[in-house]
C-alpha cells in the first residue's frame, strides 16, 4: 500500500515537513550544578557568593563541613546553568545532550567536570541526571597588563550524551481517539489541500480540517497500527499554498526578500544619490617676521556635491511582477539601501501590492 500511495503522490512536499503530530515535541530541561577541575580560569569565589555556598551544600552530603568562618578561594570551580531537551517518547535509560553555561565569572570551562547534576522539567519534577567532561569549542588568552584574546565562546560547551533519562513525559499519543497535524505555517488552502490528500488516500471524512492550522485526523486505536497509519500519512506529498505577498526588509543589515506574489501598480520611480565628499585641509598661519604671536593651526573644510547625470525613471505598469521590479531595480544601479526607499515610497503611494515588512 505504501508504494502505491508514494508512486500516485510524486509532486509536492511531504507532509512530516509541512506539519506535525500535536503532542508529540519535546520538552525543555534545565539544571544547576558544578564545573570542577579547571586549570584557574573558574569563578571568582569572592565575587560569586552562590559558588562558595554551592561548594558547601556538595561537601556536606558527603560528610564534610567547611567552618562558617573559611571561604574557600578556588579557581578551579564554577557554577553553571544546564539545559537539555528531552526528545518525545523517551525512556529511561536513554542518554541526551547537555549545553553548560557560566553563570558566574569563569572565564572558560575547559578541562572541566560537571558533577551529578538533576535536570528539571518545567513541573519541577526530575527527568535526567547530568555529568561528564565539558567539551569546549573556544579558547581564551589573558596577559598580565589586561590583554585578552578570544576565540568563539570559552565560557559555555556542550557534554554528549551527558545526561541520562530517568523519567518518561506522560504522553496522550495512544489514547486519543484522533490525532492532530498542526501545519508549521498556518494556511487555509495548504490546510485543505492537506486534508483533501489524507481523504484520497484512506477514505472519505478520514480528515477533518479544524482551522488554517490544525487538521484532525481518525487513526487506528491499536498502537502498532497507528505507528504504521502515521508512517504511510507522514510520507504522502501536498503541494503547498502560496504564501501571502510580502517584502521583507532588514532594516539592519539592508537584506530584502521579495515574495513571487509581490505586484506593483502603475507608478513611476525616479532614482538618483548625491554624492557628498568632505575633505579636512587644515593650513598653518605664522605670524610675520619678528612680530609678537605665535603659529596656529586653522581649519579648512571643502565640501562637494555631486549628481550623477545618467538619473534615469522607470515606469510600471499595472500588476508588474517579481522578475520585473528586479530588472527594473538592476538597471538603474540601486543599492540594498536604495532599494529599500524604493520599496517604501510606492508602500506609501499605495503601488506595492504586498505587505511590506520591516523586522
Amino acid at each position: 500500500m505504501l508504494g502505491e500511495l508514494m508512486q500516485n503522490n510524486q509532486r509536492g512536499d511531504r507532509i512530516k515537513d509541512l506539519a506535525s503530530v500535536s503532542g508529540v515535541r519535546p520538552n525543555q530541561l534545565t539544571g544547576y550544578g558544578l564545573v570542577v577541575g579547571l586549570d584557574g580560569t573558574g569563578d571568582q569565589t569572592s565575587q560569586t557568593p552562590f559558588t562558595i555556598q554551592s561548594i558547601r551544600n556538595m561537601l556536606s552530603t558527603y560528610g564534610v563541613e567547611v567552618p562558617r568562618n573559611v571561604n574557600p578561594q578556588l579557581r578551579n570551580v564554577a557554577a553553571v546553568s544546564l539545559t537539555a531537551d528531552l526528545p518525545p517518547f523517551a525512556k529511561p535509560g536513554q542518554q541526551i545532550d547537555v549545553t553548560v553555561s557560566s553563570i558566574g565569572n569563569a572565564s572558560s570551562l575547559r578541562g572541566g567536570t560537571l558533577i551529578m547534576t538533576p535536570l528539571l522539567g518545567a513541573d519541577s519534577q526530575v527527568y535526567g541526571m547530568a555529568q561528564g567532561n565539558v567539551v569546549v569549542s573556544g579558547f581564551g588568552v589573558e596577559g598580565q597588563d589586561g590583554s585578552r584574546v578570544a576565540v568563539n565562546v570559552p565560557s559555555a560547551g556542550r557534554i554528549p550524551n551527558g545526561a541520562t533519562v530517568e523519567r518518561e513525559v506522560p504522553n496522550t499519543f495512544i489514547e486519543e481517539e484522533f490525532i492532530t497535524l498542526n501545519l508549521n505555517t498556518s494556511d487555509f488552502t495548504t490546510a485543505h489541500r492537506l486534508t483533501q490528500t489524507i481523504n484520497d488516500n484512506f477514505g472519505e471524512h478520514t480528515a477533518i480540517p479544524l482551522d488554517s492550522t490544525s487538521v484532525r485526523v481518525e487513526a487506528p486505536a491499536d498502537p502498532s497500527q497507528r505507528v504504521a497509519f502515521i508512517s504511510v500519512l507522514e510520507n504522502l506529498k501536498v503541494e503547498p499554498g502560496e504564501g501571502p505577498a510580502r517584502v521583507i526588509v532588514n532594516s539592519r543589515t539592508g537584506t530584502v526578500v521579495i515574495g513571487a506574489n509581490v505586484r506593483v501598480g502603475a507608478a513611476a520611480v525616479s532614482h538618483g544619490s548625491l554624492t557628498v565628499r568632505i575633505r579636512e585641509r587644515p593650513f598653518v598661519v605664522q605670524p610675520s617676521p619678528f612680530a609678537p604671536g605665535e603659529t596656529i593651526v586653522l581649519p579648512r573644510t571643502d565640501i562637494e556635491i555631486e549628481e550623477p547625470e545618467d538619473s534615469r525613471m522607470f515606469l510600471f505598469d499595472p500588476g508588474v511582477g517579481l522578475d520585473q521590479i528586479v530588472e527594473a531595480v538592476n538597471q538603474v544601479g540601486a543599492a540594498p539601501g536604495d532599494l529599500v526607499a524604493i520599496l517604501e515610497a510606492l508602500d506609501r503611494a499605495g503601488a506595492l501590492q504586498a505587505q511590506l515588512v520591516v523586522i
